[in-house]
């Protein structure tokens, strides 16, 4: 007898929980919290302060949180493809599962998303100010969307594969291609700069950086500068002081500003929606894929 999907989703949730709480699934978040420490333990004191050193512990810190959510789910579903297949004959409506493990995966991720923004205040000082009214907060919104997104992506992959070992296999090339192909690491132009709209850690990055109003941090090449010309300064007796130097950086060096790290809430709103954009196509994905499941050859 088949159930309503409504039904059908709340019975799988259940038992999603029931074997997180069986197969000891709360070890994911050991590994999120043993992640999140190595990370936040070579970041920059200097963040929030100089934007290079800002940039490059976003990326950092995004990256953490690709992992972490791609190693949530890469092998969720194709694990039990066989048991997934039986039940699909007896009346699962696929969208009902997919809707099941997204509320599943929710939560395992706002858990996880708790855990790096605690342990990362360890060691950083964030900023007081914020878009949205709580600095912390923003973080935490931007840190769970991604970790989501990639984990709803990993679902998708595990939707597809047949089988655990092709889902790891494929894991680090979905790693490669976020950092790759974001232009986190450097700049892409032409064909691979559309590229970086299909990656989670685009959009990832650009909220934390807007958060952090990336364009009024002080330059690291104009502050390395400064203190260049100061010690010239100070080790020939030269009647200059360190005011007179940077007035004269001011008026003579220029830093770009990042169109994409405009400190706006529209902005930041945007960078999030784009995030729950590439959630909600990803989850369409598993549900399309496990449609055709009674297709495999086995």
């Amino acid at each position: 007898m088949r159930n309503s999907r409504f039904r059908q989703v709340g019975i799988y949730t259940k038992k999603n929980f029931r074997l997180f709480i069986n197969e000891k699934g709360w070890k994911t978040f050991i590994f999120a919290a043993i992640i999140s420490l190595a990370v936040s333990f070579v970041l920059s004191s200097e963040m929030f302060q100089y934007n290079m050193a800002t940039w490059q512990g976003f990326i950092t810190l995004i990256s953490a949180c690709i992992w972490i959510g791609i190693f949530n789910s890469i092998q969720s579903i194709c694990k039990q493809r066989g048991i997934i297949k039986r039940e699909h004959r007896t009346g699962l409506h696929m969208s009902s599962f997919v809707f099941s493990h997204l509320i599943y995966q929710a939560v395992i991720c706002l858990v996880e998303a708790l855990l790096l923004l605690l342990i990362s205040m360890i060691f950083l000082k964030y900023p007081h100010q914020s878009l949205i009214g709580s600095i912390h907060a923003e973080y935490f919104i931007t840190y769970f969307l991604t970790i989501y997104a990639a984990d709803v992506l990993a679902l998708a992959i595990s939707s597809i594969v047949k089988s655990p070992t092709t889902a790891m296999t494929i894991m680090p090339f979905l790693l490669i291609f976020e950092l790759i192909f974001s232009g986190a690491l450097f700049q892409l132009d032409g064909p691979a700069g559309y590229l970086s709209y299909l990656t989670t850690c685009r959009y990832g990055l650009n909220a934390a950086c807007i958060s952090a109003d990336y364009n009024d941090l002080e330059d690291t090449e104009k502050a390395r500068i400064g203190n260049y010309m100061y010690s010239a300064v100070q080790e020939n007796n030269l009647p200059v002081s360190r005011e007179q130097i940077d007035q004269l950086l001011d008026e003579n060096y220029e830093t770009e500003e990042v169109k994409d790290y405009r400190y706006t809430t529209g902005n930041l709103l945007l960078q999030w929606f784009f995030l729950l954009l590439h959630t909600g196509i990803t989850a369409a994905v598993s549900i399309v894929a496990l449609e055709f499941i009674d297709k495999d050859k086995r």
